[in-house]
């Protein structure tokens, strides 16, 4: 795989899984604008969140020595490998448990707000992975949701 000095994978050496994993974030980041209830919003922005996270992860990751390893999630793999998104990848693993509890069908599990803004930052997320492996970022679809009060955290632009 072709890498830039400054972690960039050159987009035409992704391999068809993070291009899969790509088209599946964004598909779930419309499912979550479309989604009916709050739950199935909150729950589609963060598996596309994770979607975007294992794009990155197809494309930089190398396999580990045959000697077994601790099991790790997605989020920690991302630090790994992509040391620069750690408080992105902090900020969605933190909110697993949400999502955990809204497929279960928890409604009170999540806000419309909390939801809302994490259809957002999941948009931005992706449009930053795609900027790390060297395409032209989507267009945000998250536009359709109302903007949030005040940025934090990822929310207020780390890139």
């Amino acid at each position: 795989m072709d890498h830039t000095d400054d972690g960039f994978v050159s987009p035409h050496a992704l391999p068809a899984t993070a291009h899969s994993y790509l088209s599946r974030s964004a598909a779930s980041l419309q499912e979550a604008i479309l989604a009916p209830d709050v739950p199935a919003r909150y729950a589609c922005a963060h598996v596309a969140a994770l979607r975007a996270a294992a794009a990155l992860l197809a494309a930089r990751a190398r396999p580990a020595p045959t000697r077994r390893r601790p099991q790790r999630n997605a989020w920690v793999l991302l630090t790994e490998v992509a040391p620069e998104l750690g408080e992105w990848a902090q900020f969605f693993a933190a909110g697993a448990a949400k999502r955990a509890a809204a497929e279960a069908g928890s409604t009170r599990a999540v806000t419309e707000r909390e939801a809302d803004d994490l259809v957002r930052d999941a948009d931005r997320f992706l449009a930053v992975v795609e900027q790390r492996l060297g395409l032209v970022p989507h267009a945000a679809v998250a536009g359709r949701i109302a903007a949030p009060r005040a940025a934090v955290g990822p929310r207020a632009g780390v890139a």
